[in-house]
């Protein structure tokens, strides 16, 4: 009888055992789990940090909340002019753009002598559909957020920067006028507050420039220069063809 007490006894102490060796286990199994956990979310925050760093110092892009520009048009024009005429003469453009280089060279100064007249606007659209020839660097939306940054903060200045920016066109292929060229552009031009330099380093309109560019493409403009005279297309832009236009309207 003592003998079978001892080994109920015994097996109880081994039953005991075993279930605080399992709860035992649980736990450090818990512990082990909570841990690896929380190192791969902390590893995942800091990939996805360095990662958004990496993209925003190649591209130039903004890394904030889109800005929408205050001065331009409902349409996204930066206007000169006679903001109420009725003849309206748009220009939309990629400053990467070789056929616009020459269309600022021929009939920027026509344009300008309308604008200055006042019985007319002239609408600047600057669009990006050409980053792929800028070897990554986003040149075209860098250099669109760029005007939009002079017209926002430095207006009177605007068309010579415009004409600067055309004469120092980078080659396609390239890697574009980088940002402090930009800035550099901008002041040479007049436009040298502080406030335009740090917008144009910030890249604080390529969202907008992006989104502007997918506005334009989707009213069926696939190209660039392309010139309009109250919404009507003029296929060959020469002086004498966009004065033409304009009387007509």
């Amino acid at each position: 009888m003592n003998t079978s007490k001892n080994v109920s006894k015994d097996i109880k102490a081994m039953q005991n055992g075993d279930k605080n060796r399992r709860t035992l286990i649980q736990v450090v199994v818990a512990v082990v789990l909570i841990a690896l956990v929380a190192a791969i979310a902390l590893f995942i925050v800091n990939r996805d940090s360095t990662s958004g760093d990496v993209s925003a110092a190649g591209s130039g892009a903004s890394t904030g909340a889109q800005l929408t520009p205050t001065s331009l048009t409902d349409d996204g024009a930066i206007r000169f002019g006679n903001p109420d005429a009725t003849t309206v003469i748009s220009v939309v453009e990629d400053f990467q753009c070789p056929a616009c280089k020459n269309f600022e060279s021929i009939s920027g100064s026509t344009l300008q002598q309308l604008a200055d007249a006042g019985n007319v606007a002239v609408d600047y659209r600057p669009i990006s559909i050409l980053d792929r020839f800028s070897n990554g660097t986003m040149y075209s939306t860098r250099a669109a957020s760029a005007a939009v940054c002079v017209a926002e903060n430095d207006r009177d200045n605007w068309m010579n920067w415009h004409t600067a920016m055309f004469e120092q066109q980078p080659s396609e292929g390239g890697t574009g006028l980088t940002d402090d060229e930009l800035v550099a552009i901008a002041a040479a031009a007049g436009a040298d507050s502080p406030a335009v330099a740090s917008c144009i380093t910030d890249g604080s309109y390529t969202d907008w420039v992006t989104t502007q560019t997918q506005s334009v493409l989707g009213e069926g403009i696939n190209g660039t220069p392309n010139v309009r005279v109250n919404g009507t297309d003029i296929a060959n832009p020469t002086p004498e063809n966009i004065l033409t236009a304009a009387a007509d309207n």
